[in-house]
């Protein structure tokens, strides 16, 4: 009886093992946690209700991203229903008028030793949002958060994917990708200008 080669069994094996490990095994690291409300945000930056990245999502006094609106943010245009929409009914009812925050996951939350400067990014580089975020002032919904269910950090901190090969909605940042666009606009940086 003739044995089969070693190299091809190997190969196999890593073969088997890749699509386990880079395919298979991440479907059971993340968990998956939908949004607590529907959010559409082509509606809102439709020309028929035309804000801005800014107009929701501003800065701290000290430049740094202020984060997800509050919901007196939202009672500003939505007092009162506007449309007829049950997700409006939904905003108005449960968050509005009951004086209630939306506890909205968020897909980018940096671990405590990051400091991130969005204005220095946005207000003096003058970078678009959809550059690092995507065309979120597109997307009829808020896709469901991607959270690693050992760290507790979404996908989206550590990008797409290890390989890059999975499709996704949205660009996701990696740390090489900050690092590629400041080599390519010659700013320089150390280390300590963002992890602390």
């Amino acid at each position: 009886m003739r044995s089969l080669p070693r190299i091809p069994l190997f190969a196999v094996g890593a073969a088997v093992a890749l699509l386990l490990g880079w395919l298979v095994f991440p479907s059971f690291l993340y968990e998956r946690i939908d949004q607590p409300l529907h959010f559409s945000h082509a509606l809102h930056t439709s020309d028929s209700v035309g804000l801005s990245c800014s107009d929701c999502h501003g800065f701290d006094e000290e430049g740094r991203f202020a984060g997800i609106p509050v919901t007196r943010v939202c009672a500003d245009c939505h007092e009162e229903m506007v449309t007829d929409s049950e997700f409006e009914r939904q905003l108005v009812e449960d968050y509005v008028t009951a004086d209630r925050e939306i506890v909205w996951k968020i897909y980018a939350r940096q671990p405590e030793n990051v400091y991130f400067p969005h204005a220095s990014h946005v207000v003096l580089a003058e970078i678009d949002c959809a550059r690092c975020h995507g065309d979120h002032g597109a997307s009829e919904a808020l896709r469901p958060l991607e959270r690693n269910r050992l760290s507790g950090y979404s996908r989206d901190i550590w990008g797409t994917s290890v390989s890059r090969f999975a499709a996704s909605d949205s660009p996701r940042m990696k740390m090489g990708d900050c690092c590629a666009c400041h080599r390519q606009s010659k700013v320089t940086t150390g280390c300590l200008d963002c992890h602390r």
